[in-house]
């Protein structure tokens, strides 16, 4: 642990207010590549120590934190560190056991699904290890199996390939999973994410408690999450849009197996969809949109893609409807996405309000001082 990196004199990195990251070009000098992978030190320009973190000379992110005290990244860490990370879960057979940075292991993230756990590793250090977080997470938990969708773009920025593996080498199957009141189609190896998004699955009983006798749209549906929970909360139908084939065959093979027969499915562009249905009219709208802004740089086409998005769902809202809506955009702050939807509302003439503030499920854990780890927001909103 003798190594360590500096700020320069002056340095204004987050890093000095507790931020967990240090990019390269925040310090005094980048780190080699032979300590790429390694637990490094963190020191400014004094030489005051600021923590341990992973060193990386090939990501943007060259310095990650994993320990504010000084701590090697070996087994005894990694083991002390998972079990935490699982001990501040609530049980349950559905869940995140562990995200990244906001448990103090940086790059790794691993989902529940009963007896399978999906894992991705999406950083230098963490592939190294790939085989000891195996054993851990085997011997913390005994799986029947553990699988690596370590196929995320991201691991191209720390110069890792793609891939998609078990720890036993057998490919693992489809399989019905149960979130919350719902029986939901589950394709581990090629579903997005880790198959499932689980940061909604609490949400889905919020929304539903609004759709008994309603007629309901949830746009951009997945696997039908919100659409099959608000039928077995009593909608008067429900109708599902998705632009992937498969997520809506899935959401459809769901709707059969729970029996939701007021719940159908329709492959299609749900910007496209608006344009053309007009005519449509919803009593319940759902606006759960993949990231329109994966960075800062594309925050103001993404701020107008989320206007035209609301502006749509508006239109098409029966007075007294609500409107259930979330933007997973880390650069789309709470303000910003009310301040689209009032615009939108504006040019709708609609008066809209607040009846509930959405965020992430405690399991994907908010660090203050890392605005980063707060990516999940929404509101459910009363529309006149």
């Amino acid at each position: 642990m003798s190594a360590s990196l500096r700020l320069p004199a002056r340095s204004r990195a987050r890093a000095l207010e507790g931020h967990p990251w240090v990019f390269a070009n925040e310090l005094r000098e980048p780190p080699p590549a032979a300590l790429d992978g390694e637990g490094v030190a963190l020191r400014d320009a004094r030489g005051y120590w600021l923590g341990m973190g992973i060193a990386s000379s090939r990501s943007a992110i060259a310095w990650r934190r994993y320990s504010r005290t000084p701590r090697a990244f070996d087994a005894a860490f990694l083991r002390e560190a998972l079990a935490a990370s699982i001990a501040r879960r609530a049980p349950g057979p559905v869940r995140r056991l562990v995200w990244s940075d906001s448990d103090d292991l940086p790059g790794l993230v691993v989902d529940q699904y009963e007896d399978l756990l999906v894992a991705q590793l999406a950083t230098h250090a963490m592939d190294r290890r790939a085989a000891l977080v195996s054993d851990l997470l085997q011997e913390l938990l005994a799986p029947q199996e553990i699988l690596y969708r370590n196929d995320a773009p991201a691991r191209r920025r720390e110069g890792l390939e793609l891939s998609v593996s078990t720890r036993s080498g057998k490919p693992a199957p489809a399989r019905w999973v149960q979130v919350g009141e719902i029986l939901l189609w589950l394709d581990p190896m090629a579903g997005q994410k880790t198959g499932l998004y689980l940061d909604q699955r609490l949400a889905y009983a919020r929304v539903a408690a609004h759709a008994a006798g309603r007629r309901v749209l949830d746009a951009f549906c997945y696997g039908g999450g919100f659409a099959l929970h608000c039928a077995r909360a009593g909608a008067a139908s429900v109708l599902g849009l998705d632009a992937s084939a498969e997520a809506i065959a899935s959401a459809t093979r769901a709707a059969e197996r729970n029996g939701l027969a007021a719940a159908r499915f329709e492959a299609a562009n749900v910007f496209d969809w608006f344009t053309a249905e007009r005519d449509a009219s919803f009593d319940l709208v759902v606006l759960d949109p993949p990231p329109f802004a994966r960075s800062q740089r594309s925050l103001e086409g993404a701020l107008r893609g989320y206007k035209e998005i609301h502006l749509r769902a508006l239109q098409r809202l029966t007075p007294g409807g609500v409107l259930a809506t979330y933007a997973c955009s880390h650069p789309v702050s709470h303000d910003a996405l009310l301040a689209v939807i009032g615009a939108a509302a504006h040019d709708a003439h609609r008066c809209v309000r607040v009846l509930e503030h959405c965020h992430q499920p405690p399991d994907h854990p908010i660090l203050p001082g890392m605005p980063e780890s707060e990516y999940l927001r929404g509101f459910i909103l009363g529309v006149d």
